[in-house]
């Protein structure tokens, strides 16, 4: 997959730019589109517009309908199973949550450099303490990728180890010397987020989509494992509740009963992928998906609440740059909250 973009076509009306931006948006938003769909297929409709001399809109119809036709034709079922409730695939939620954690990284730095000049202490506690940050939040990143790839004991294992690295680090770090061993600039630090996150954007995304789908057995006719592998996409890519994944699995299980000795659910339901998306389709999807967004910004929001208050209990910290800077992502959160709730209330309500 292709993270590169190209360059975007001149179209000779307003109207037509228009209708090109909501052909994108509603093939990203409403059909999660591979990346670089919408490129070419814009090219495209540049071309016969630009042919027919008339506008978009009269030439190919509504922007709605055509990137409906499009996702039809040119987004196959194989793709869309992999992709999970927000609309990447595990690769691409690795990338975007290192990309998102050197960013941070470069933030802070530039925060530090403001607020307390142009060098930063290192000391073995302070290392000890970074690493211990840095190590949980990639182990938390991976074990929401392990669920939305379907692999639940996996998520498990890395809270387990996210756990288990905080407890190690934070007390590696108060048995650690204190004393500064040297001083490091500032931006020097900044660029090596700014590296971290270009090496993770260029990092292939199918390579780490690999790394997430577990490996086929010879034969390829282990039933319970294709039935434990269905329940942990239901609930974990789709969204599921674990009781209606059971359910799906029970159904499952029964028919092939039904079907007698020698007969395997590959050979009858086809790849454990693409029968899960089939299962997941439907009018509840939305639902599903609305409250897993509500039920994450809602984490978030605690967490970063948590922060804001620490810095406001402290008289040093009240006006201090850092306390701005949560209070400002503390009422961006708020909002997310609110918004998927009233999302969720939408979903609900729909017939």
């Amino acid at each position: 997959m292709t993270k590169t973009r190209k360059s975007e076509p001149s179209w000779a009306r307003e109207a037509d730019e228009e209708w090109a931006a909501v052909v994108e948006l509603r093939l990203v938003l409403d059909h999660d589109a591979p990346a670089g769909l919408a490129d070419e297929v814009l090219a495209e409709a540049h071309e016969i517009v630009t042919e027919a001399g008339l506008p978009a809109h009269e030439v190919l119809g509504a922007p709605e309908a055509y990137a409906r036709a499009v996702a039809a034709e040119r987004i196959s079922e194989k793709y869309r199973a992999r992709v999970g409730t927000d609309g990447m695939t595990p690769g691409e939620r690795v990338s975007a949550a290192l990309c998102t954690l050197g960013f941070i990284g470069v933030v802070l730095c530039v925060l530090r450099w403001i607020e307390d000049g142009l060098w930063i202490g290192v000391s073995w506690a302070s290392v000890a303490g970074c690493a211990t940050v840095v190590l949980a939040a990639l182990l938390v990143a991976v074990a929401f990728v392990a669920r939305a790839a379907g692999r639940i004991r996996g998520m498990w294992g890395f809270a387990a180890g996210t756990v288990a690295a905080v407890a190690g680090g934070s007390a590696v770090a108060a048995a650690v010397p204190g004393e500064r061993l040297f001083h490091v600039p500032a931006p020097v630090l900044a660029l090596a987020g700014a590296a971290w996150v270009v090496g993770a954007y260029l990092f292939p995304d199918a390579t780490l989509d690999r790394w997430f789908t577990p490996a086929e057995r010879p034969g390829g006719t282990d039933d319970e494992r294709w039935l434990a592998r269905l329940a942990g996409l239901l609930r974990g890519r789709h969204a599921m509740k674990a009781a209606e994944a059971r359910d799906h699995v029970s159904e499952v299980r029964q028919h092939l009963a039904s079907l007698g000795d020698g007969t395997h659910a590959e050979d009858v339901f086809g790849d454990v992928e693409v029968y899960a998306l089939r299962l997941s389709e439907g009018p509840r999807r939305q639902q599903r998906v609305a409250r897993r967004k509500l039920y994450a910004n809602a984490a978030m929001a605690v967490i970063i609440l948590t922060l804001l208050s620490d810095h406001l209990l402290d008289p040093q910290d009240r006006t201090s740059p850092w306390t701005l800077l949560w209070a400002a992502v503390a009422v961006y959160w708020i909002r997310s909250v609110l918004k998927e709730w009233r999302t969720l209330r939408k979903a609900e309500s729909a017939p």
